[in-house]
């Protein structure tokens, strides 16, 4: 009795209710459209649109004006190109094959930040007393980013709502090859090129292949630039993954773009000049997702730069590198810098293996292209490869190493390492393979990185790759099929350290803990450069709007931002000021409420791995106290580092300083983070270090010590509590270490100020040096 009503409705009205069940299974889907491929014979975006849409509709002469454009709810011209449209499963399925169509997916209720960081932080839009929601026109901040340009069309850099540039910025923007002052505006308040010691040292620009302009041609100063602070962007996605809406860490803030790295390298001249340039155009923080060798402080010019910066109060974060998990392989250690090292977020893009022999295996993948492999359709699977636990060559998939005669039709398992992932697939393409299992080596243990890669190619951990590979090797009739499962959130545990993220400890100075703390830097989400397809290889002719990226480069920018935060709500603080609200509210949990693991294995993270802990932007904006540390400080650390008295001009060259032997142990430079460096000595057993904070919170309150216990050492903190009647009071006290039992390896610990309110907390780390 339940349906007589409607069956007695369609008769009365002479409806056919074929349609009506067919249009009650029509869902909403949004379709992202190569606005470049549009052919010539269409007149307008929209005619073309509406076309293909067309050509997919089941039965469209009932539709009346072909179809496609009855089933168009909106239509994307700005900010993301393509339309909202009602399809059914089957006809968004035959879209997806059509040509133009970049990726389809299906409208979801949820306001997702696709860089996933903004929320994962804790920086949520859409709540009214967060830091986003806070107008910072009063206290302008400028961000220089130190990278490969930009590209000013991204709608990541829409400068709608901003007010006027702010008139102490004197930078300029300058002209080039597609690249004029209309490319500036308030949020790209600057764009310069420094390219006098990359022609030096490599000829003569080929100015047809590379911009001579601040135009990013690579796409990392872009992704880095909006990272930082790029504007709200609805409808950001690559290729359909992490669909939502983009926002740099400080979408209020400004940006600066230098471009020192070109297509031959970055070169050190070039960076030094561009630091000189930013300071003094008036940047507020410089972010510099690049790094070198280091060999000491006085001959890395970045780090003497950076040191020049600071002195005229600009933030300086830098990435710590990717050749993690290594130890000691961390670049940037300077104290005056905020080393950045990588984590994961709770974002996820999975992906799934189906072996013949019925078992499945997870990893991931950002694949989304035309050549599709059925995800229940069994494809043979070949490795090139021995039982070796040693790479070759062949399984490496290097350039002309696969015989087509053994691969064409297959599905290939290559190994991870020599060649960028993406150009593995490629080399598996060019061979005849229909898709590729990516396996991890021992070098990358369980962790994943997706991938845009132009063949159907699935990333696996090592443990899991070796079980594909012995399948693969003793089964001479194994298959597989790969299926792509598109975005995943909530994925826990996260965070979790990167095994790529480099190392500490600082083998200059053990008595510098580095890196300084991680942020997300793995498959981050944000601009992308339109010269470049998103896997960075010359034969990728696909161009988007947004990419998907992982590296410490990735993370630098978090940091960078959030000091802009920092710096908008608090201008009157100084570079140390910032970076230890940054550092001393980091947590070092994951989201099970487990300590940080790294993902290189299966155990807990050590602060060599993370620092003083993940980034908190929340708690940073409000830290209760922060350690100082004046310019004059960090040269007298420098004066416990046996430089000469030429080398420790490099850093005093303009402020005429000299050595006044203030600090009696480097571990004494007033850090947010402590560490306890016992020499060889036996016969030394106690060890003090001094330290003095400053008090940001409430003029009235009062702090509490808990420090954590250690195998080998006691500890004690004098005072145990510190009591501030003023705002901006300072208060000391010293930490002493008593050797129970000299360890062979570090303990790591850590030193909690609280009062109720906050939580101050510094890591320890306890070295015991080795006996002669």
């Amino acid at each position: 009795m339940a349906h007589t009503p409607l069956k007695w409705l369609c008769l009365l009205l002479v409806f056919d209710c074929s349609l009506l069940s067919s249009a009650q299974f029509l869902k909403t889907y949004v379709v992202q459209m190569d606005r470049s491929a549009m052919p010539d014979s269409f007149s307008d975006h929209l005619q073309w649109y509406s076309t293909v849409l067309t050509s997919v509709v089941v039965n469209p002469e009932r539709e009346g004006n072909g179809g496609g454009e009855q089933r168009i709810i909106y239509s994307y011209q700005n900010v993301f190109h393509g339309v909202a449209a009602r399809l059914s499963e089957e006809e968004a399925e035959r879209l997806e094959e059509e040509d133009g169509v970049l990726a389809i997916f299906p409208e979801t209720k949820y306001d997702l930040h696709t860089t996933r960081s903004p929320r994962f932080l804790g920086l949520e839009p859409a709540d009214s007393n967060s830091a986003w929601s806070q107008q910072i026109a009063d206290h302008d901040v400028i961000v220089g980013v130190l990278d490969t340009g930009i590209w000013p069309e991204s709608e990541s850099f829409n400068d709608a709502g901003m007010s006027p540039v702010p008139a102490h910025w004197k930078g300029e923007c300058e002209t080039g090859r597609d690249f004029t002052k209309q490319n500036c505006n308030r949020k790209i308040v600057g764009a310069r090129m420094f390219y006098h010691g990359y022609e030096a040292a490599t000829g003569k620009f080929n100015e047809k292949l590379e911009y001579k302009s601040p135009r990013d041609q690579d796409g990392h100063g872009t992704h880095t630039a909006a990272t930082v602070a790029g504007s709200p962007t609805a409808s950001a996605n690559l290729l359909g993954y992490a669909y939502g809406t983009a926002r740099g860490m400080a979408p209020g803030a400004r940006i600066a773009a230098y471009k020192v790295c070109w297509a031959g390298g970055c070169f050190s001249s070039d960076i030094l000049s561009a630091v000189d340039r930013a300071v003094a155009d008036g940047v507020n923080v410089l972010s510099i997702s690049l790094g070198g060798g280091v060999s000491s402080y006085y001959r890395d010019s970045l780090s003497v730069a950076a040191f020049g910066a600071m002195e005229m109060g600009v933030f300086v974060s830098c990435s710590a590198g990717n050749a993690g998990p290594d130890p000691v392989s961390l670049t940037n250690v300077s104290p005056w810098i905020t080393t950045v090292g990588a984590s994961t977020m709770d974002r996820d893009f999975p992906a799934i293996v189906k072996l013949g022999n019925g078992r499945t295996v997870t990893g991931v993948s950002l694949y989304k292209g035309r050549i599709t492999i059925p995800e229940n359709k069994q494809f043979p699977v070949v490795y090139m490869g021995s039982n070796s636990s040693n790479p070759d060559p062949s399984s490496l998939c290097l350039e002309g190493t696969l015989d087509p005669h053994f691969v064409a039709g297959k599905i290939v398992i290559c190994d991870r390492g020599i060649s960028p992932r993406v150009q593995k697939g490629v080399v598996v393409k060019n061979a005849g393979g229909v898709g590729m299992i990516l396996a991890n080596t021992a070098a990358n243990g369980e962790e994943l990185v997706a991938d845009c890669h132009l063949v159907p190619a699935v990333a696996v951990g090592e443990r899991e790759g070796k079980a594909i590979k012995v399948y693969a090797l003793t089964n001479r009739k194994a298959t597989a099929s790969l299926g792509f499962l598109g975005t995943k959130l909530g994925v826990r545990p996260s965070p979790v350290v990167a095994a790529f993220s480099s190392r500490g400890p600082n083998f200059l100075t053990l008595e510098i803990l580095k890196p300084d703390l991680v942020a997300p830097g793995v498959n981050i989400l944000a601009a992308w450069t339109g010269k470049t397809g998103p896997s960075s290889l010359t034969t990728d002719t696909r161009r988007v709007k947004f990419n998907i990226l992982s590296g410490t480069s990735m993370s630098c920018p978090h940091v960078s931002g959030v000091a802009a935060l920092i710096k908008s709500k608090h201008p009157d603080w100084s570079p140390s000021a910032i970076k230890s609200a940054l550092m001393t509210t980091a947590y070092v949990h994951d989201n099970t409420y487990k300590p940080l693991k790294d993902s290189s294995g299966t155990s807990p993270s050590s602060p060599y791995d993370h620092g003083a802990g993940h980034i908190n932007p929340r708690k940073a904006l409000d830290p209760g106290l922060v350690y100082e540390i004046q310019p004059q400080d960090y040269f007298e650390f420098l004066c416990t580092q046996d430089l000469t008295p030429s080398q420790l001009k490099v850093f005093s060259k303009y402020s005429n300083r000299s050595c006044h032997h203030l600090l009696p142990n480097p571990g004494d430079l007033n850090y947010p983070a402590i560490s306890a460096v016992f020499p060889e000595k036996a016969s030394v057993t106690s060890l003090t270090l001094h330290r003095t904070v400053t008090n940001v919170g409430p003029a009235t309150s009062s702090y509490h010590a808990v420090a954590t216990p250690f195998n080998g050492a006691a500890v004690k903190v004098e005072p145990e509590s510190l009591n501030f009647t003023r705002r901006y009071q300072k208060l000391s006290y010293k930490i002493t270490f008593l050797t129970k039992k000299r360890q062979s390896m570090p303990e790591f610990g850590g030193l909690i100020w609280k009062d109720g309110t906050h939580s101050v907390r510094s890591p320890i780390v306890i070295t015991w040096l080795s006996f002669v």
